[in-house]
């Protein structure tokens, strides 16, 4: 094999249908996870998939379709970020070749310009378009009026370190900004990203209603309406042991939203759980039914009933409340809080940061400042993104309708409603 052949991207003849990702590699614990949160991070969704391996090699195939039009450029990007993923191995004999993984540098991106709406989105939709993810955000508005963000930044594409990367990113933030930006800096982070790692304080009552693992009946049924509101979502868990000798059949039903493949694939990898074979079958009046056979990580099928039963609560649980919505008081002001769970391995749920300032941008709400960091809790590490809400906009922050109605946009951007 060629490394060309490792993955393949099979365009749409017809606007609108979905294009075909083949990814044809040797195997390892967590890949459908890794290809999940890629493909989520470039925006796409996953109609249907099939994921196959022998523990040794793995053949996965997905339909996918951009939310807009997918760039050639783009394709080739998402192409290379694929490859990286995929362990490598040597044409002539398969033997594969273990690389130790480097983590990218952090770059502090330090801009300083006038306040306007929408103005977060804006600076986060360039840095999605420009293959930068964000790592942390400290965003803070002066009392006259003028934003100073300080964003570190990592590069999908290795090349930040090159004047020509550092020069196109300025230069596309300030056609955005206009002039109303008053300075652009991009340089490797120092000693103020460790410092900016801490958050400010949660109180124990709110950080306790955030973070629980376990959540009552009431607080499910209150989080998990489906998308058209009309009725709960529903979530079927079943596993079986009959139908193979060696596996366990892992049967979903569930309501479809976006990143579904992604946090079901996130859950088995943290959970240690092998896939030996799986389908993702494309969505019927908003629901998904998903077949999965896997293993234990000691080849061995799942007869333990304590083992299934908690593999069925923490699926069940990732599906109907992957992201959490709440808006609390910080002193006199009204914060916006998403968290979401962050994989063992370190990475985040991509596109969050992404969609929130979206979905408060069409609402026409202003940030007055915003953070973005990890929070540790119930023996998992989380994700939480804080906002401060401006209060001269339409809504009336304090009314409980208008919160309400907040959360519910957010909450259906976040999950593709």
């Amino acid at each position: 094999m060629t490394e060309d052949d490792v993955v393949q991207i099979q365009q749409s003849n017809k606007p609108g249908d979905p294009f075909i990702i083949t990814v044809n590699c040797p195997d390892k614990t967590g890949l459908g996870c890794d290809i999940c949160r890629i493909i989520l991070d470039f925006g796409l969704c996953i109609t249907k998939g099939d994921v196959s391996t022998d523990g040794v090699w793995c053949y996965v195939v997905l339909w996918v379709i951009p939310h807009s039009l997918l760039l050639p450029m783009t394709c080739s990007y998402l192409k290379d970020r694929l490859q990286a993923i995929c362990p490598p191995c040597l044409a002539s004999s398969f033997y594969f070749i273990h690389q130790p993984s480097t983590s990218s540098p952090v770059y502090l991106l330090k801009f300083c310009c006038l306040d306007r709406k929408g103005l977060l989105h804006d600076v986060t939709k360039v840095l999605s378009q420009l293959e930068l993810s964000i790592q942390k955000v400290k965003v803070t508005t002066t009392p006259d009026g003028r934003v100073l963000d300080l964003f570190f930044i990592t590069d999908n594409m290795e090349l930040l370190h090159t004047t020509k990367r550092q020069d196109e990113t300025c230069e596309r933030l300030n056609a955005v900004l206009r002039d109303s930006c008053l300075g652009c800096e991009l340089q490797l982070a120092g000693p103020e990203y460790e410092c900016n790692q801490g958050m400010s304080s949660l109180s124990p009552a709110l950080a306790e209603e955030l973070f629980r693992c376990d959540l009552s009946e009431n607080e499910v049924r209150s989080q998990a309406l489906s998308p058209d509101m009309t009725k709960l979502k529903k979530t079927n868990v079943i596993l079986d042991n009959s139908l193979s000798p060696a596996h366990t059949l892992v049967q979903i039903r569930c309501a479809d939203h976006k990143g579904l493949l992604y946090d079901i694939m996130r859950t088995l990898k943290d959970m240690n759980m092998k896939i030996s074979y799986g389908r993702f079958s494309p969505s019927a009046k908003g629901y998904r039914d998903l077949d999965i056979f896997i293993q234990q990580k000691d080849g061995k099928k799942i007869l333990d009933l304590e083992k299934q039963s908690s593999l069925c609560s923490r699926l069940k649980l990732e599906m109907l409340h992957p992201l959490r919505v709440m808006i609390a008081n910080r002193g006199p002001d009204t914060e916006l809080l998403v968290v979401n769970p962050v994989e063992l391995c370190g990475k985040g749920r991509p596109r969050v940061f992404y969609d929130v300032t979206f979905a408060l941008k069409t609402l026409g709400i202003c940030v007055f400042s915003a953070e973005v960091g990890r929070h540790s809790a119930s023996e998992r590490e989380w994700e939480l993104y804080r906002f401060l809400l401006d209060e001269n906009c339409e809504f009336q922050l304090t009314s409980v309708v208008a919160r309400n109605q907040i959360v519910d946009r957010v909450r259906r951007t976040l999950m593709g409603w």
